[in-house]
């Protein structure tokens, strides 16, 4: 055991699970993830927007060939 009173080691581990219970908080906080994935989208699109519109370009050609197999299909 600790020659610490009690009271500060009550206290110490109070302190700590403060601490992890906000580190927690933290990660499960959906909002505040959702904000920082956006900032981080709109400074790489800002820094290099090439990849960005190949990506959408991509997506807009897959769509359209869904779209396409869906009505010309014979199924």
């Amino acid at each position: 055991m600790s020659d610490a009173p009690i009271e500060e080691r009550v206290a110490a581990a109070r302190a700590g699970l403060t601490e992890t219970l906000d580190a927690i908080e933290d990660k499960l906080n959906v909002p505040k993830r959702v904000e920082e994935l956006t900032a981080k989208a709109k400074a790489s699109y800002e820094s290099n927007p090439v990849p960005w519109i190949v990506g959408a370009v991509g997506a807009a050609v897959v769509v359209a060939g869904l779209v396409a197999w869906a009505i010309l299909s014979d199924d």
